[in-house]
């Protein structure tokens, strides 16, 4: 399970805080990318209502979006920051990935001190920036981050999925499923396909 011992590491302290950042959606076929970032109290205890915090692609969708409301509610700050198919198009998704963490770190409503962020690459931040693989598995905070990054893009698809129905995106958040690859072929690309992506323009350019 996540802690805080990276957090503790790094100094998270209330004169240098610590975020945790993550995101959700980089390999999808359609919808947004979306990250988020997430500072927990600090000191060396874990909060009781962090109970159950963990890698949200580990919990099950009704217990991420619990914790999803309670992180919301009890975090002492949070801020989600969402890159567009379009911007993904035009930047690439690594460049369009660090535009949403960018704007999530933004949203915080403060300066963090580090940016503890899941992966192996840093994102420019104004902040000093620490990169911890599986961090959603070892680092508490990046943990509280994948929840909301997560349940966030969901919504979205879901949204979207009303919008666009014959996609799967309820059930596939827009990945490259089988079913999703087919719906493509049978139904075209839609607005909130990413046309960077191989299997939307090898699609598109099947009807030129």
């Amino acid at each position: 399970m996540p802690d805080l011992s990276h957090e503790i590491r790094l100094g998270h302290a209330p004169a240098a805080l610590v975020c945790g950042v993550d995101e959700a959606g980089r390999g999808p076929l359609a919808g947004p990318v979306v990250a988020a970032a997430v500072i927990l109290p600090p000191g060396k205890g874990i909060p009781a209502w962090c109970a159950g915090i963990d890698d949200s692609k580990a919990l099950k969708a009704a217990r991420r979006e619990a914790l999803f409301e309670a992180i919301r509610a009890n975090a002492p700050a949070h801020g989600i920051g969402i890159a567009s198919v379009e911007e993904i198009d035009e930047v690439n998704i690594l460049r369009a990935t660090f535009l949403a963490m960018g704007r999530a770190v933004a949203a915080l409503g403060l300066t963090p001190a580090i940016a503890l962020v899941d992966g192996n690459q840093r994102p420019p931040l104004p902040c000093r920036v620490e990169t911890l693989v599986d961090g959603d598995a070892l680092s508490l905070s990046i943990a509280a981050a994948s929840i909301l990054a997560k349940v966030t893009r969901d919504k979205i698809m879901g949204d979207l999925a009303r919008e666009y129905p014959g996609y799967g995106w309820e059930r596939n958040a827009g990945y490259g499923t089988a079913a999703h690859k087919e719906a493509i072929r049978r139904l075209g690309v839609t607005p909130h396909h990413r046309r960077s992506f191989a299997p939307v323009s090898e699609q598109l350019s099947l009807t030129l």
